[in-house]
């Protein structure tokens, strides 16, 4: 251990800062989800459920991220690192070992017995239902890790009960997965210029990101100004007004192109659009239920990733540009 102290700020920590950060996600969002970790972190996640960084992400702001464990010990066996645990100055403080099943996979009862061995070694009292501190026990690549345990407070939870909402709209878990892929850097400034319900600037604003939005159906920002005060966020910050006559520029955008299940819209709305977005933005994630690399292309646009999301039969195609 060195001298540098953790987030905590109360135990040392390793050199060079560390987190593993455990993830999870239904088979339909596999793609969006790991779109989502490699704009927050820039790299592919390291295996199917985890992800070492030496970036610091609050694991809340992802609806993927379950865990974030902060390094402070880390050995190639369980007994070496309980010996490192012994070490952790607790100063008499209460604690729990929590063992997360992630990385090299073991059994129920295989996690529990190493939680034992390294909760074992540590000088303070085990406390398992309200502990005054939390470690993240994790086993990946061969070796053991032991950190500061971070668990997301998922309130934004609160936000699929809005006031006012479409049946198609997008779900708090997927506008929250879009603003984080167009906008990673939280000091960047969000344009939604088809806002709808207000549900991708409820996410941003939850995470501290600052927007503003705006939607030419007069009833949309009706609702959205209604979700905006239900949760208590500046309702102010949406307006009735056409996206192609928009002026300003903003670092990011997130764009859930209008469409209709009767319907076809029109392509040279598209265009049109689109091609507003690039005045407007310097990088965008796009939506659409159609097709539109021919038309993002056209607009300037260059595609960086894609993926598709899906809810029942009801597909959406996500496009990352810049």
């Amino acid at each position: 251990m060195s001298n540098r102290i953790n987030r905590s700020g109360l135990f040392p920590a390793m050199e060079k800062p560390t987190y593993l950060y455990t993830f999870a996600s239904h088979e339909a969002e596999l793609e969006l989800c790991r779109m989502e970790l490699r704009a927050l972190f820039g790299h592919e996640p390291d295996g199917t459920d985890w992800l070492e960084s030496d970036t610091w992400v609050d694991p809340d702001r992802s609806p993927f991220v379950t865990a974030c464990v902060e390094v402070i010990a880390a050995d190639s066996s369980i007994e070496q690192l309980a010996e490192r645990a012994a070490g952790i100055p607790l100063n008499g403080g209460t604690f729990k070992v929590i063992a997360l099943q992630a990385g090299n996979h073991q059994s129920y009862k295989e996690l529990r017995a190493m939680e034992r061995i390294v909760g074992g070694s540590m000088k303070g009292r085990a406390d398992m239902k309200t502990p005054e501190h939390r470690f993240g026990l994790l086993s990946v690549q061969g070796g053991w890790k032991l950190g500061v345990l971070h668990l997301p407070r998922r309130a934004w939870h609160q936000h699929k009960q809005k006031p006012q909402n479409y049946s198609t709209g997008l779900t708090s878990r997927l506008a929250r997965a879009l603003v984080n892929i167009a906008a990673p850097d939280p000091r960047a400034k969000l344009l939604d210029p088809c806002c709808g319900m207000g549900n991708v600037l409820i996410e941003a604003l939850s995470m501290g990101i600052r927007c503003e939005g705006c939607d030419i159906n007069p009833l949309a920002v009706r609702g959205a100004r209604v979700n905006l005060a239900h949760y208590g966020y500046d309702d102010s910050i949406v307006a009735i007004r056409d996206m192609n006559t928009l002026e300003g520029h903003f670092e990011a955008a997130v764009l859930d192109l209008p469409y209709n299940v009767c319907s076809v819209f029109p392509e040279e709305d598209q265009r049109r659009m689109l091609n507003s977005l690039r005045r407007s933005a310097d990088r965008a994630v796009i939506v659409s239920t159609e097709p539109l690399a021919e038309q993002l292309e056209q607009a300037g646009w260059q595609v960086l990733s894609s993926c598709a999301t899906r809810k029942g039969t009801f597909e959406r195609s996500i496009w990352l540009c810049e």
